[in-house]
């Protein structure tokens, strides 16, 4: 197996990492279908955003106790904030549903690159049929695990004082659910469990999370998240092949 190199903040160089194997010529086919799909439903997140936050916002401060009122100027920032995290959150769950299968088969060049025997060999995968129902299955595993914290947080975030907080916890959520989406690729091609998958990842914690943030924060920036996520499934990958080689290495001591 190739060992990723080790480095100081090494969740922020995975994604730079990832931007700059986009251009290798050997996965550009795993790229642009994805790509031009989301290029659409990017398009029409901003037009929804563009017709809707202002009227959401002001509806949330029209909820606000009368004695809070002096201070909507400062909790109008963090609700366009909350906003902006659900909307990112539903984009990149719609999105990766759109684009589970061609992110499988880029995150298994990666690999295949990274550490081949971790897979089976080309002639013995299932066919692209079954590899495109897995792909989705697992996609709903990730959903099912996201959307009740989801709510709960969304709940959270219309509690007076407590919603002081809420940005934050959008920020850690959203960069914790950021690193799973982005590695299980990886992991669904070597058949590890979606539970599993989370236990390694969060063991340890702080690489994966910063891989999330620096994610997240990337894709509010426009149009960026449409190459920044291809690059992440990149920079998951190796992340994830680390991760592996960390339990291997234990596993033997």
């Amino acid at each position: 197996m190739t060992r990723p190199p080790r480095r100081p903040f090494q969740g922020v160089h995975l994604l730079l990492t990832g931007l700059r194997q986009l251009k290798s010529t050997g996965l550009n086919s795993c790229v642009l279908v994805p790509l031009l799909l989301n290029t659409g439903l990017y398009i029409l997140m901003i037009w929804a955003a563009f017709h809707t936050f202002g009227r959401l916002v002001d509806q949330w401060l029209g909820w606000l106790p009368g004695w809070l009122a002096p201070l909507s100027f400062l909790l109008w920032p963090l609700f366009v904030l909350i906003l902006g995290c659900a909307l990112l959150l539903t984009f990149t769950l719609t999105a990766h549903l759109i684009a589970a299968p061609f992110y499988g088969f880029l995150a298994e060049k990666v690999q295949r690159q990274l550490a081949p025997d971790s897979l089976p060999d080309e002639g013995q995968e299932p066919g692209i049929t079954r590899i495109i129902l897995r792909s989705l299955s697992r996609e709903m595993q990730k959903i099912a695990y996201v959307l009740p914290r989801l709510l709960v947080l969304a709940l959270v975030s219309f509690v007076p004082v407590v919603n002081l907080i809420t940005p934050w916890l959008w920020l850690a959520f959203s960069a914790w659910t950021t690193a799973i989406q982005y590695c299980d690729y990886a992991a669904d091609n070597e058949g590890v469990s979606f539970g599993d998958m989370k236990r390694q990842l969060a063991s340890p914690l702080w690489p994966s999370w910063l891989f999330g943030v620096s994610v997240s924060l990337s894709t509010l920036i426009p149009f960026a998240g449409l190459l920044v996520m291809p690059a992440a499934v990149i920079g998951g990958t190796h992340l994830w092949v680390e991760r592996r080689h960390q339990a291997a290495g234990k596993a033997r001591i």
